[in-house]
């Protein structure tokens, strides 16, 4: 392997197909073998989600050659299949050379005889999917790392129902992008003759307007929002990305009037400057919002992930006074309980309706769907899979879609998108404190409710991030070890069942039965647990992580808590040391 990372090295150093810039690039790394070896030992994987990685030279990173080659690769498959007339949509966030990824990818599609459809600027990751949908364009590409920190860049594959891609199509797309064996395969064109051509088209301010009006459909009670307007308070803040403008405008023409952003996340900054890491899943990532609620006694404090998919809040606690954090479990579950039981009283709730959760997400959503008598369908981790509910629910006419939502702060009202969509989640929570507001209550009184009703259902998470090529193969070799000998209990609770979404086997304990998991394969590992109680193992699909997941019920809070203090513990010592 040595030797072959040393010659890639070389061949960008001397082909004359790499620019200059690049050989500069490279050459100031010459007498560090380990960075020209994680630079040169692979290939950037192009994965079911698509590409995602650090930004620089090298056919390890995120760069114009490794986005041109994978951009060839899609071409190819989209010619295939015939379907290159209806374009494709192209989007992109705030980050370091996400622009100059868009028109790359762009510029490929036109020289193999694409049009693409590109943003005028940057865009939320949802309103991608929305514009794909309304251009009805055959595939999309959005240029986004999310949440990663401010090294990465990433690309992500969407197809015409606007959900990303998922089997076979993923498996088909990967095959022809692995197809293209040397980077001086990939076609490219120049700007002003690809707008000549008709080919380069760009986007703008029509599909914001249609966007808008999409979302506002969603609200169920505007007259409460009307009612309240004057009195409540939000602060928001972008995280430097993209839903400064999106998140500001619905909220102004539902009528909040009192929207407070974080004067220094306002602006995109690719940098994330003010951030450690730029993801609603991070307290340290508030620090700023909070201290602006504090100023402004805000009722709750919202927060949007760089590419605008994700929602992270907090909500004020009336018996302490101070904020208190949601996880993207309490914060789904929120909304969904909102919408079901509004809708339910307006006979507005479809017969066949389903919910929709990933099965490391909470299992609160169990008696809700129950006692409203919805269908509830859990599917692998990923809202691609969500997504590709909705589709499958209109082709076969079985169920009409209310909610879906994801333990990663992810969660979809309506079908205007197939990806997760938090202007949209920030609209509906906005609603949900209205709600509150009118009622006397806080948002957090409101959750307390909903536990004291349904159980307090509590989920966590562990994670260990293994870089690099030893990195790849320890998190290879630990969920191996687990395979082999998955444990029967943790924490005192009994594995019930066992589940192996790679080897498609859920095995019974009780009975010795074996059946198959009825997912698509998946290197997952589940444990369903007594007493309402699980966890999970799984590596990340976009970062070199390998995430423990687990939830327990208890009694109150700090019962819950205890437990799940209690499982997380054994969990981190049978699973992850």
């Amino acid at each position: 392997m040595m030797d072959d990372f040393k010659k890639k090295y070389e061949y960008w150093l001397n082909d004359s197909y790499f620019d200059e810039e690049t050989k500069a690039e490279l050459n100031s790394i010459k007498d560090n073998e380990a960075e020209i070896e994680d630079r040169f030992y692979k290939d950037l994987e192009f994965g079911t989600g698509g590409l995602r990685g650090v930004i620089g030279a090298g056919s390890n990173r995120m760069n114009i050659y490794t986005v041109r080659k994978a951009t060839q690769g899609l071409a190819n498959y989209i010619l295939k299949e015939g379907t290159q007339d209806k374009g494709v949509a192209i989007a992109y966030d705030c980050r370091k050379m996400s622009p100059e990824f868009a028109d790359i990818a762009a510029l490929c599609l036109n020289a193999n005889g694409i049009k693409a459809y590109v943003f005028d600027a940057l865009r939320p990751t949802p309103e991608l999917s929305f514009a794909l949908r309304t251009l009805k364009c055959t595939a999309g590409i959005v240029i986004t790392a999310s949440h990663n920190p401010p090294e990465y860049n990433g690309y992500k594959v969407y197809w015409e129902d606007g959900a990303q891609i998922t089997a076979p199509r993923d498996t088909d797309i990967i095959n022809e992008v692995s197809a293209v064996k040397a980077y001086s395969d990939a076609k490219t064109m120049d700007k002003d003759e690809a707008v000549k051509a008709g080919l380069y088209n760009v986007i703008g301010k029509e599909i914001d307007d249609m966007y808008m009006e999409e979302l506002k459909k969603l609200i169920i009670h505007p007259e409460i929002i009307k009612e309240v307007a004057d009195d409540i308070k939000i602060v928001y803040t972008p995280f430097h990305g993209t839903g400064n403008v999106p998140v500001r405008r619905i909220l102004a023409e539902l009528g909040f009037k009192n929207v407070y952003v974080v004067p220094e996340q306002e602006l995109p900054d690719p940098a994330f400057t003010t951030l450690e890491y730029p993801n609603p899943e991070d307290p340290k990532a508030f620090t700023l919002a909070l201290k602006l609620a504090k100023e402004k006694d805000a009722d709750i404090v919202l927060a949007t992930d760089p590419d605008a998919d994700r929602l992270g809040i907090y909500a004020k606690d009336t018996a302490t006074g101070e904020y208190v954090s949601f996880t993207g479990n309490m914060s789904g579950i929120l909304i969904a309980e909102y919408r079901i039981r509004e809708l339910a009283k307006m006979g507005k709730l479809p017969s066949n309706g389903a919910l929709v959760k990933t099965i490391v997400s909470s299992n609160m959503a169990d008696p809700i769907a129950e006692e409203y008598k919805l269908k509830l369908i859990e599917v692998l981790t990923g809202f691609k899979y969500i997504g590709e509910q909705i589709k499958f629910f209109e082709e076969n006419k079985s169920y009409e879609y209310v909610f879906g939502y994801e333990e990663s702060y992810g969660c979809l009202v309506g079908t205007h998108a197939r990806d997760k969509d938090a202007v949209d989640a920030v609209m509906c929570l906005a609603e949900v404190a209205a709600w509150c507001k009118k009622n006397g209550i806080t948002v957090w009184d409101q959750m307390m409710a909903i536990y004291k009703k349904y159980g307090f259902y509590r989920e966590g998470i562990h994670t260990v991030t293994l870089k690099g090529v030893d990195g790849a193969a320890q998190i290879k070799g630990m969920m191996e070890k687990i395979r082999q000998n998955p444990p029967k209990e943790f924490a005192g609770l009994k594995v019930n069942e066992y589940r192996d979404y790679k080897e498609d086997k859920a095995v019974d304990n009780v009975t010795g039965e074996v059946k198959k998991t009825g997912l698509p394969t998946s290197n997952v590992l589940y444990f369903d647990l007594e007493n309402n109680s699980w966890c999970c193992v799984r590596p990340s699909g976009t970062e070199p992580k390998i995430k423990f997941y687990m939830g327990v019920k208890g009694t109150s809070l700090e019962d819950s808590d205890k437990k799940l203090e209690e499982l997380k513990a054994d969990v981190v010592k049978k699973l992850a040391e």
